[in-house]
């Protein structure tokens, strides 16, 4: 299996990395093993976990907006439409 060897780890990212391990019940290797992975291979989030956030979602935002609200964000930051600018 290969192997790396990281040299001038920062302190505080050491002793970081050494706290996370402990705190794992973990070895730094392992620890960082673990790390590795969460950073390298995607995350695989299950359609079933989309719709449960989807719906968490919905319930924080309570109401619904009326035409009149929608068509204000949309034209939100856009320039004042006149028969001026036009020609």
């Amino acid at each position: 299996m290969p192997s790396i060897t990281v040299k001038n780890i920062p302190d505080s990212i050491y002793n970081k990395l050494k706290q996370q391990a402990q705190a794992q019940h973990r070895s730094m290797n392992s620890e960082i093993i673990a790390c590795l992975e969460q950073t390298v291979e995607p995350k695989r989030v299950s359609p079933d976990e989309i719709l449960r956030q989807a719906r968490m979602m919905r319930k924080k935002v309570r109401g619904s907006l009326s035409a009149e609200e929608i068509q204000d964000a949309i034209d939100q930051g856009r320039p004042a439409y006149t028969e001026a600018s036009e020609e």
